[in-house]
């Protein structure tokens, strides 16, 4: 790690993006793309805990990738259960806990039953917690949060009072902090539906590398951007400057 880098963000994301793209323009299948992507996931996962990160949430499906063609998102799901079942030790050993972001719809139970077996093994470990976020949409996590208040209002679990951006924040699929540092691959510049609640004031750190090609070394870089960063939240650095 850089040694101008003295503010590791304690909730990293990322979307992986540029699997397909990177594999079609060396003349390889879409499939290839996803195989060495899966193999930088698990690299720079287990960096980013190296280097003092402790959530890091990763877009590895989206709901809207269901339109692809149906060989490319089998080859997905089945990429995923052969992964999740690869790292189920190394998750352990490392005490990184894991939890799953998104819905079951659409879902086969192989898939299912993979990320649960993972995220229950690791429910106790306390080191780093990693959010899969799998079948999952921004929007859709904003509307069954509101179901959710919804129902606890009528069963009056709550009351219209109590509701703040705070108590939203338990009714999503998981009460995680913001986001410090988005990175997104691929040459992108947008957030395609991923995490908007939790969105608010990130940093956003876009790369043309394919998310395949992505390194440790620049995913430093993304950090030591970060580091330049000045957040201010709404506010201005010195408050005591005119008006």
């Amino acid at each position: 790690m850089n040694k101008l880098v003295t503010n590791i963000p304690h909730h990293v994301a990322i979307i992986m993006d540029g699997n397909g793209r990177w594999a079609t323009s060396r003349g390889l299948k879409r499939s290839r793309g996803h195989l060495e992507g899966s193999k930088t996931f698990q690299k720079i996962a287990l960096h980013a805990y190296q280097i003092g990160i402790k959530i890091l949430s990763v877009f590895l499906f989206s709901t809207e990738n269901f339109k692809r063609s149906v060989d490319e998102v089998n080859y997905i799901m089945n990429l995923v259960v052969k992964i999740l079942k690869e790292q189920f030790n190394v998750f352990k050993s490392k005490d990184i806990k894991v939890i799953w972001s998104g819905r079951v719809d659409n879902l086969s139970p192989k898939v299912v039953t993979a990320i649960n077996q993972l995220v229950n093994a690791t429910k106790n470990n306390k080191s780093g917690t990693l959010n899969l976020c799998f079948n999952y949409s921004g929007q859709d996590e904003i509307i069954d949060s509101v179901i959710k208040i919804n129902n606890d209002l009528i069963n009056k679990k709550i009351t219209k009072e109590s509701i703040t951006r705070e108590l939203l924040n338990k009714y999503l699929y998981h009460d995680l902090p913001p986001i410090d540092l988005l990175i997104r691959t691929g040459g992108e510049y947008r957030i395609s539906n991923f995490m908007l609640w939790q969105l608010t004031y990130t940093e956003l750190y876009f790369t043309r590398s394919y998310f395949p090609e992505f390194s440790s070394s620049e995913f430093d870089q993304a950090i030591l951007e970060y580091n330049k960063r000045e957040r201010r939240f709404g506010g201005i650095k010195d408050e005591t400057k005119s008006h």
